[in-house]
C-alpha cells in the first residue's frame, strides 16, 4: 500500500491474511486435541473471517499519524483487534439471540448439540458459541504480543487493551440493563459511546498512536475523532438493523424489535410519539413474536414521527464534528481517516 494513499481493499487483504494464518493455526491445534472440535473449530475461523476490517485500519492510521512507517509487524499488531470484534460479535449475538451476521447462522445457532443431546441443543449452542468468544478475546491477546513488534512499542499500548475490555463489558452491560426500560435518548447514546463508539474506533486510533509513541495533542485528536465517528458508526447500524435491506445488511431486521434494544431510534421514537402513538409503540414491542406486519408498522410510526431523519442528522453532525478534529492529525493520516469516517458511516439501506 503505497505510504500517501489509503486503499482499503488492500489493506483489508493484509488483515485478512494475517487472520486467516493465524486462526488457521489455531483451528488445527484444536482438532490436534480432539477431531470433535471440529464444528467450534469452524466457527473460530467463521467468526474471525468476516468484517470490513475498520478496527485494524483505524489503528494503523493511529500508527501512521504518530510519524510511523508501513510496518507489515504493525498489520499483524493492529489485526488483533478484529479479533476482539469477532468475540464481541459472538457473545452479542448470544446475548441478543441472533440468528443471522453476514448472511451466514450466528456462532450459538451453528453449534448444534450432538444427536445424543437433541433435547439441549439450543443451550449447548450457545455454550459453545460463548466459549468461542473466549477464545478469540483470549487470541486477540496473543496476535497483539507475537506481532514482531519491539517489546518497549508494545509495553507502551497494552494498558490500553484493558481500557477497551472494561469499556466494551460496561456497555454490552448498559445495554441490558436498559433493554425493556422506558426509551431515553440520553441513556442510549451512553449505550453506544462504551458498547461501540470507543472500542470501534476511538481505542483503536489510541492504542496504535501510544504503540507509535504520539503526544498528548495527536491523542486528544484521536478522542475528538474517534468518539463523535464512533457513534455515527453504531447510529448508522442501527437504522440499517430496523429499515436495512437483509440481502444488503446480512442481518435479521426483527432483531432490535424481537430484543426491545435501547437503542437511539427506539428512544427518538418515543420523544417525538404522542400519547396514542407511545401506546401503539408499547404494544408492537410487547409483542412476543414479532412478525414482518409488526416491523412494518414500527417501521411507519418511526417514519410519521421523523425519527429516521433526526438519526440521520446526529450521523451528520456527529461525522462533521470528527472530520475537524483531524486538523490536529498529518498527512496522509488526516486524508485517510477522512475516507474512513464517510465510508464507516454513509452505509445505506
Amino acid at each position: 500500500m503505497p505510504a500517501d494513499r489509503y486503499d482499503a481493499c488492500v489493506f483489508k487483504a493484509r488483515v485478512d491474511e494475517v487472520l486467516g494464518a493465524f486462526v488457521g493455526r489455531e483451528r488445527d491445534q484444536l482438532l490436534d486435541i480432539d477431531p470433535r472440535l471440529a464444528p467450534v473449530a469452524e466457527q473460530l475461523v467463521a467468526a474471525s473471517g468476516q468484517g470490513k476490517r475498520f478496527r485494524a485500519a483505524f489503528c494503523y492510521w493511529g500508527w501512521r499519524a504518530a510519524g510511523q512507517p508501513d510496518s507489515d509487524a504493525f498489520v499483524r499488531a493492529a489485526a488483533a483487534l478484529e479479533l476482539v470484534h469477532a468475540a464481541a460479535s459472538v457473545h452479542d449475538d448470544i446475548i441478543d439471540d441472533s440468528p443471522l451476521r453476514h448472511g451466514l447462522p450466528t456462532a450459538h445457532i451453528a453449534l448444534h448439540a450432538p444427536p445424543h443431546r437433541a433435547s439441549e441443543s439450543g443451550q449447548t449452542g450457545k455454550a459453545l458459541a460463548m466459549l468461542v468468544g473466549d477464545l478469540l478475546m483470549a487470541l486477540a491477546g496473543q496476535l497483539f504480543v507475537t506481532s514482531g513488534l519491539p517489546a518497549a512499542y508494545l509495553s507502551r499500548a497494552r494498558p490500553l487493551w484493558a481500557v477497551l475490555a472494561r469499556e466494551l463489558i460496561a456497555g454490552e452491560c448498559l445495554e441490558i440493563l436498559c433493554t425493556g426500560a422506558v426509551p431515553d435518548v440520553a441513556e442510549s447514546l451512553k449505550v453506544v459511546r462504551y458498547k461501540t463508539a470507543k472500542y470501534t474506533v476511538e481505542q483503536p486510533l489510541l492504542i496504535g498512536g501510544a504503540l507509535g509513541g504520539a503526544d498528548d495533542r495527536l491523542r486528544k485528536a484521536f478522542s475528538g475523532y474517534g468518539l463523535p465517528l464512533g457513534e455515527a458508526f453504531q447510529l448508522r447500524d442501527d437504522l440499517l438493523g430496523l429499515f436495512g435491506d437483509r440481502a444488503r445488511t446480512g442481518k435479521a431486521n426483527l432483531d432490535d424489535l424481537r430484543g426491545r434494544r435501547p437503542t437511539a431510534l427506539l428512544a427518538e421514537t418515543w420523544r417525538a410519539a404522542d400519547p396514542a402513538e407511545r401506546e401503539r409503540l408499547t404494544w408492537l414491542l410487547d409483542r412476543s413474536v414479532p412478525d414482518e406486519a409488526t416491523l412494518a408498522e414500527l417501521r411507519d410510526l418511526m417514519t410519521r414521527v421523523g425519527a429516521p431523519t433526526r438519526i440521520e442528522q446526529m450521523i451528520t453532525d456527529r461525522v462533521e464534528t470528527a472530520t475537524q478534529a483531524l486538523a490536529e492529525v498529518p498527512a496522509p493520516a488526516a486524508h485517510a481517516l477522512t475516507e474512513l469516517a464517510h465510508a464507516a458511516t454513509a452505509r445505506r439501506y
